[in-house]
C-alpha cells in the first residue's frame, strides 16, 4: 500500500508507490484502487495519477501494466472493475 486516501481524494506520490517495487527489484507493476461509490468509471483525477506514473515508471526502467479500479460486486455478482489499460491510458 503506497497511499491511503479519505472519501473524496488521496494523495499519490510516485516515490512511495515505486519504493516497494524497487526494494523488490520488480520487472514491472501493476496499480490499483477501489472506489467505494460502486462506479467504477476513473475519474480525470484516476487518468492524471495513472499517466504520472506511467511516466515514473518509464524513467526508472519499471513499466506500469496497468492500473485497476475496483468496486463491491454487481448486481449480478460478478466483479465490478476497470482496467485503465483496456481503455488505452497505460
Amino acid at each position: 500500500m503506497a497511499s491511503v486516501g479519505g472519501l473524496a481524494a488521496s494523495i499519490v506520490e510516485p516515490r512511495q508507490v515505486f519504493k516497494a517495487a524497487v526494494l523488490a527489484n520488480a520487472a514491472a507493476i501493476l496499480l490499483a484502487h477501489n472506489h467505494p461509490s460502486g462506479n467504477p468509471e476513473p475519474s480525470r483525477e484516476d487518468v492524471a495519477v495513472t499517466r504520472q506514473l506511467v511516466e515514473a515508471g518509464k524513467v526508472m526502467g519499471i513499466p506500469v501494466h496497468d492500473h485497476l479500479i475496483l468496486t463491491d460486486l454487481s448486481d449480478d455478482g460478478a466483479p465490478s472493475y476497470t482496467s485503465l489499460a483496456e481503455r488505452g491510458l497505460v
